[in-house]
């Protein structure tokens, strides 16, 4: 069977061996699992042995690509890398944007999957159809940005995009991450510590192909009226206008933003951190592949352009840390995509290390001569630098907030902020009971984008401190965004079933319905619980820190605010209810019958319903 949207083809590497194979794609997962999200998930799962060595040669890289990615439809550019996370244990699928995977497609594949281990730095060369394995040694040691650079200048051609680690991914960094073209970012989980652990220093694609459509002039029409009446309408248009800095004035309006290590939900100088000081500085943007929103932003900052950081870089390091100065925010964005880091985990980390620094637990000779008060600047520097090149002190935090509590013999009840050891993002859930939940459930561990919840209550009409409906709200986001990622679709675009049936009938060639995509999405999100379950993952990890059910928030309108144990130990069973799993968390047999996610469950804890 062939459809379209596809190429049909993957290129699988070893390194250990550089052998280089081209398959067939497995067109029967198509229609159950449609690309991206799903497709890799599919991969990996039948791929990876259970409790495989994150960073061992086993592990994989799977760089994914949709039906729609290298197609006019607009915010589409994104794509994927999925890989079992060193930094949490989890299955991690972590996207990029920019033109690499319309570069992959016109390059002839579906695919890239990256097995196996080299003993010397190397980076793969894919254009046309062909896939090489070239040296990197003369790369290794070099921050991303003058990696990419130079292979782009080795190419002779600025077009190519390539991605790249830094030192982070190098030295083997569990929050390292994965640039793409200097502006775009893999951060969260770890995937850049994958291609270290390789020795794969980066990858170059550069395709002349185009994406055969089974009704390319159908798919056009719906394309451009979706452009015109959903991307480009009042729902959307804050991409295009601000970006997701806009997000900084809202969260701190409604007592979520996150401040001084989540002590508080307002920051006194969130208005120096805001979308209207990144207009200040606008030198540019830059769009996605066929993108009409162009919502990456370039500041100039003292003769500079570099990327604007989004919402999440500048609460965690900005009112998270205490810092109230744009400029120190967008020095460590941009340090943080040099070498090669998360920048939400690593924030996360520093306002860590402040915190303990105000309680006299570190002090300044503990921290290589940083006075590492919130709101110092200089320290937020220093110690991006530290933990990046996993140098000095950086070594006890480079790993991220749960591995420093280890080694430094603290309590994780009082200081882990995190699910499933990966630390949480800029929306205090105090304040947004949706986002506890939201967190507690998402398959990489904690983040926003699983199910944004807060949109419908911190920021919308929902009332914020209850529970009610959310386990609903949130398993419902989480299915509809497994499609979204699938496809690729950008988080910009608030799209929903019916708009992506539409886009997705032309390419295949027959009618999708709304209701075969809801499937669809409960099928990748359980298929992903499923592998997380083999690795031991259950209700237990389903939880969030102590912190949030023990200590209030301070000042705003979100005062006094923390979540309900109990009653959030309620939605939990009422969300396994909806998702028909059993009371620890772990898929009923019915439930995978009903989803025909037939696999091998012999790894799997006893399931209920046999």
């Amino acid at each position: 069977m062939k459809i379209g949207g596809y190429c049909g083809k993957i290129a699988r590497v070893n390194l250990s061996n550089f052998q280089v194979k081209y398959e067939d794609l497995r067109w029967k997962w198509v229609p159950e699992y449609i690309g991206g999200k799903g497709l890799g998930f599919r991969y990996l799962y039948e791929e990876l042995e259970p409790h495989t060595d994150p960073l061992g040669p086993k592990n994989k890289l799977i760089f994914m690509t949709g039906p729609l990615s290298g197609t006019v439809a607009p915010a589409t550019g994104k794509y994927v890398v999925i890989t079992k996370s060193p930094h949490t244990g989890t299955i991690l699928d972590s996207y990029f944007g920019g033109t690499f995977g319309a570069q992959l497609k016109f390059a002839g594949f579906d695919a890239l999957i990256v097995e196996g281990r080299s003993e010397k730095p190397v980076y793969i060369d894919v254009e046309d159809g062909k896939v090489e394995v070239k040296s990197a040694s003369h790369l290794w040691g070099m921050g991303a940005y003058d990696t990419i650079n130079a292979i782009k200048k080795e190419k002779a051609d600025r077009r190519s995009s390539v991605l790249a680690i830094g030192p982070a991914g190098e030295k083997l960094v569990k929050i390292a991450s994965i640039n793409v073209d200097i502006i775009y970012n893999a951060g969260r989980g770890g995937a850049g510590a994958v291609m270290g652990s390789k020795k794969l220093k980066a990858i170059a694609v550069k395709g002349h192909g185009r994406v055969t459509l089974a009704d390319e002039e159908e798919f056009r029409r719906v394309a451009k009226e979706l452009t015109e009446k959903s991307v480009l309408s009042e729902a959307n248009i804050w991409a295009k206008t601000d970006g997701t800095p806009v997000i900084v004035d809202i969260s701190n309006a409604a007592g979520v933003l996150t401040t001084r290590y989540f002590r508080s939900g307002v920051f006194e100088n969130h208005d120096k951190i805001n979308t209207d000081v990144v207009k200040a500085h606008l030198a540019g943007v830059r769009a996605c592949y066929a993108c009409p929103l162009a919502c990456k932003k370039l500041v100039k900052v003292r003769d500079r352009v570099v990327k604007a950081p989004e919402y999440e870089t500048l609460a965690t390091a900005g009112s998270n840390c205490g810092i109230g100065d744009f400029e120190a925010v967008v020095d460590f964005n941009y340090l943080c995509g040099d070498l090669g880091i998360d920048t939400i985990s690593t924030a996360n980390t520093i306002a860590f290390i402040m915190q303990l620094y105000e309680e006299g637990i570190l002090r300044k000779e503990d921290l290589d001569g940083i006075e590492a008060n919130f709101g110092n600047k200089e320290a937020l520097l220093k110690l991006t630098d530290k933990i990046g090149r996993n140098e000095g002190v950086g070594k006890i935090f480079s790993d991220g907030v749960r591995a420093a509590i280890k080694k430094l013999r603290l309590s994780s009840r009082k200081y882990a902020i995190d699910v499933k050891g990966l630390e949480i993002p800029a929306y205090d859930p105090r304040g947004t009971w949706g986002m506890a939940l939201a967190y507690s459930t998402s398959d990489r561990g904690a983040c926003h984008l699983r199910a944004w919840a807060v949109s419908q209550d911190a920021f919308g009409k929902l009332e914020p401190k209850t529970f009610k409906g959310k386990p609903a709200i949130v398993k419902d986001l989480e299915d509809l965004n497994s499609v979204k990622w699938s496809l690729i679709i950008c988080d910009c675009w608030l799209i929903n079933y019916e708009e992506m049936a539409a886009l997705l009938t032309p390419v295949w060639g027959r009618t999708v319905k709304p209701n075969e995509l809801k499937l669809i999405g409960e099928r990748i999100w359980n298929l992903g619980r499923l592998f997380n379950v083999r690795e031991g993952f259950s209700r237990k990890d389903d939880m969030l820190p102590d912190k949030f059910f023990e200590q209030p928030l301070l000042g705003g309108p979100t005062n006094g605010a923390k979540v309900s144990k109990e009653e959030f130990e309620e939605a939990l069973k009422e969300y396994y209810a909806l998702r028909g799993w059993n009371m620890e968390g772990i898929p009923e047999e019915k439930t995978l019958n009903r989803l025909n996610l037939k696999l091998d469950l012999a790894n799997l804890p006893n399931l209920q319903g046999k």
